[in-house]
């Protein structure tokens, strides 16, 4: 057992690096990734350790760092490629949805993409237009394309060094505004799977679903509620697509309610689908409606604003109210 105390970001470095150790087949692409480390330094210093053949500073050019990486992968490599902001995500979605999600069916299973794309995503950080969008919606629409976010340093850890095993394309949304949070990581750990919730906290009388930026909200939610004699339980989905829908069934058919959180704008959300399914699935267990908390369908805001965009602890807690008054 190997534990250490890691922020996220330290956390995703040291899965990047075990990586490129592990498997020679496995490079690193995008904008300012090596001599500057990435702007949230999460490849700091691999480049000068593995060097510049295999990790490599791109143009900027985001549907050429994609349809490079399609290149790569078809010619028996793994590449992870960073998206330098989620917002600079768009001129590579014509590469990712017409031929790195479609390749697979394609070629009827001949022709696998083992491309792992990370993107910074969510707001919190103070920053310019571009810089805080939540496009994760976009991608699970998508068949073939594999959508995860993880909200703690030992998911950050161990998720994308199964991203990067996966012989199938994997969107890598990282919180930004979490890059800082602590956490512990055994890196000998035998991992969960990949696409499985877990409970970040258990609780009788209702369920708060989340992932990425909005888990250490909700666990916040589920804390102060907890003063006011109100037992929380909160799911850390932890991938959007696919959905672990079993896990949260059952936590929902054991506590009667569902609340979905997530940042990204409730307008054709996440928790929309999550709420048409648990429905579908659990109705004649609910005590109430399922409920959503997001963003607004609104263009995200300026920085000074961008704290009465983002949901926090009194929406969550509201939602939880409402649905409780039921």
């Amino acid at each position: 057992m190997v534990t250490k105390s890691l922020p996220v970001a330290k956390a995703l470095n040291e899965a990047l690096r075990a990586a490129l150790e592990a498997d020679p087949k496995v490079l690193l692409m995008g904008e300012d990734i090596g001599k500057l480390g990435g702007v949230f330094r999460v490849t700091d210093g691999l480049q000068k350790d593995f060097g510049e053949s295999r990790v490599m500073d791109s143009p900027l050019a985001e549907s050429g760092i994609v349809g490079t990486a399609i290149g790569l992968a078809l010619s028996g490599y793994r590449p992870v490629v960073e998206i330098q902001f989620d917002g600079f995500v768009f001129p590579a979605y014509d590469q990712i949805v017409t031929q790195l999600a479609k390749m697979h069916a394609r070629s009827q299973g001949k022709v696998r993409l083992p491309v792992v794309i990370r993107i910074p995503y969510g707001g919190g950080i103070g920053a310019v237009e571009h810089h805080s969008e939540s496009p994760e919606a976009l991608f699970a629409h998508v068949a073939g394309l594999r959508i995860v976010s993880p909200s703690t340093s030992a998911d950050a850890y161990w998720m994308l060094r199964q991203a990067i095993e996966s012989d199938d394309p994997v969107i890598f949304f990282e919180p930004k505004r979490r890059y800082w949070d602590k956490g512990e990581v055994d890196t000998e750990a035998l991992p969960g799977e990949l696409h499985k919730a877990r409970a970040a906290r258990a609780g009788t009388d209702l369920t708060l679903a989340a992932y990425g930026p909005m888990v250490k909200v909700c666990l916040q939610a589920a804390a102060a509620a907890e003063e006011e004699g109100t037992s929380i339980e909160v799911l850390d989905l932890r991938s959007m697509s696919p959905i672990d829908f079993d896990t949260i069934q059952t936590s929902v058919e054991k506590t009667g309610r569902l609340v979905v959180v997530h940042e990204a704008p409730v307008f054709y959300g996440s928790g929309a689908e999550i709420a048409a399914r648990i429905t579908e699935r659990s109705f004649h267990h609910l005590e109430a409606p399922v409920l959503r908390v997001g963003g607004y369908h609104a263009p995200y805001p300026p920085a000074r604003l961008e704290e009465e965009y983002l949901p926090g602890l009194d929406r969550v807690l509201d939602a939880v109210d409402r649905s409780l008054a039921y």
